[in-house]
């Protein structure tokens, strides 16, 4: 499972690092710390995940690499492609990121598909070969205000939206332990806005 999002502290509560966000929520709810990967360029943990829920040990339980890119989004394909390399195909891999034309608060899961413009995804697609991964797509939704979409998505999330951010996190975890535990189809039936 990757988070996209740009590394550092001035990116940190970026539109653009959504996936960030949920990738730490996930570490965090399995008890687990990020280490640093400079080879693979991404930081990551390791968590177990099963029915009876993520961090929680059960013989059910599968292991979950929860990473996060230290790369600019553009460069986003390099370390995903590091870190399957050899041992995961691309239809073992949840991608995590922002979606401008979903509205926020709202989220969608597929497998599969387009990059819709996503630097990060096009950036997978070059590196990987292909765009048959999962996918959880948060939405940011588009600015009211007439603004360039580079400008908007490096754009912090405002006040009166950080209830609904932070609910979309918790919610997009959810998601992604589901789309592990229960399939796609399920959890496209209970998460899909």
């Amino acid at each position: 499972m990757v988070g996209l999002g740009n590394p550092g502290p001035t990116y940190a509560h970026n539109r653009h690092n959504i996936g960030a966000m949920v990738a730490h929520e996930l570490a965090q709810r399995g008890s687990a710390s990020f280490k640093s990967r400079r080879i693979q360029r991404a930081e990551t943990a390791e968590v177990r995940l099963g029915p009876a829920g993520i961090g929680i040990p059960s013989p059910e339980a599968d292991q979950l690499i929860v990473a996060t890119t230290r790369t600019y989004m553009n460069l986003s394909g390099v370390p995903v492609r590091n870190l399957m390399e050899k041992r995961i195909r691309p239809d073992h891999v949840i991608v995590i990121h922002d979606e401008l034309d979903i509205d926020l608060g709202q989220l969608r899961i597929k497998f599969g598909g387009g990059d819709n413009g996503h630097n990060g995804l096009r950036s997978i697609r070059s590196h990987v070969g292909t765009g048959d991964y999962f996918r959880v797509r948060v939405g940011i939704g588009r600015p009211a205000v007439r603004m360039e979409v580079t400008d908007w998505v490096l754009t912090n999330f405002r006040t009166n939206e950080r209830d609904e951010v932070i609910r979309m996190v918790d919610l997009a975890a959810d998601a992604v332990e589901s789309l592990v535990t229960s399939g796609l189809e399920k959890t496209q039936a209970r998460y899909n806005s």
